[in-house]
């Protein structure tokens, strides 16, 4: 039996790639609710609560930019995480 050797660096530099990818396609997803409405998302927050009448579609569309904003959050947790571990089992 052969042995592979990887160094570490390389294994948290295709988790980090992994990650960057999801991070891209949340961020298109995040930039097109911010070109739709104009703003960012906490602007469009404040403004959908203050208003009197509920319309499904910004609630809707609320919902889904709130998810991935704290997708996106979650991710660069991720990132921070991996670039601060010190030890790395293969599984």
């Amino acid at each position: 039996m052969k042995t592979l050797k990887i160094p570490k660096y390389e294994i948290k530099e295709y988790e980090k790639l992994k990650i960057i990818s999801q991070i891209a396609m949340v961020k298109e997803k995040i930039e097109l609710f911010e070109k739709k409405y104009g703003c960012s998302f906490d602007n469009y927050s404040e403004t959908i609560k203050e208003e009197e009448t509920e319309k499904f579609e910004k609630w809707d569309d609320y919902i889904e930019w709130k998810a991935y904003v704290k997708s996106l959050e979650e991710l660069k947790q991720r990132i921070k995480e991996i670039e601060d571990a010190k030890d790395i089992t293969v599984t």
